[in-house]
């Protein structure tokens, strides 16, 4: 069994793999899908002062830490992780407009509120199971695309039932599951 990637391994590993440029300058950085995988984030990452897109999918991430100095990053990609909550991310949340973390162990949206500017919440394949925390989505004031198929709440019922009660509480949605909401067809 090998030891996990750590942040600074990964980055050094972008380092080599784009010769002649500096991460701190870049604005894009893909860490995802790290061989042996990366299981904690780390103050590493504030080397990234220019970076506005994170990928660090598929890893083996448990939890957010180490982004409150990426001033900005506009688009966090964390999707096929262990994160279980929105805990981290306060430090991005006047920049964030992005967030991608479907496919993790996401049950409570508390904390989401602090992502004043998000646009997009790609979190499909969660443990969302109630309404109770789905509303804690209307924290979200720019919400507009949301991908949330395949959390138990959705699971459960009916496409149509579905689909109303969610542009219902999300009232300023332009987009749910991947499809254009008519606010006609939900009235």
């Amino acid at each position: 069994m090998s030891k996990p990637t750590t942040i600074k391994e990964a980055i050094k590993k972008w380092e080599e793999k784009h010769p002649g440029q500096n991460i701190s300058e870049a604005t894009e950085v893909a860490l995802q899908f790290q061989f042996p995988p990366i299981e904690k984030m780390d103050n590493s990452l504030s080397i990234l002062t220019n970076c506005q897109k994170l990928s660090l999918s598929t890893n083996m991430i448990e939890k957010v830490t180490g982004i409150n100095s990426l001033k900005n990053l506009k688009i966090l990609s964390l999707s096929r992780n262990y994160i279980k909550s929105f805990s981290g991310l306060e430090g991005v949340g006047e920049t964030l407009e992005e967030l991608w973390v479907s496919y993790n162990f996401i049950e409570k949206v508390k904390g989401v509120g602090v992502l004043k500017k998000l646009k997009v919440l790609y979190m499909s394949n969660n443990l969302v199971k109630d309404w109770v925390e789905f509303n804690k989505l209307q924290e979200l004031p720019n919400l507009e695309d949301l991908l949330f198929v395949g959390n138990p709440l959705y699971d459960s019922m009916e496409e149509g039932v579905w689909k109303v009660e969610a542009v219902k509480r999300l009232p300023n949605l332009k987009k749910l599951d991947g499809e254009t909401v008519l606010r006609e067809e939900t009235e």
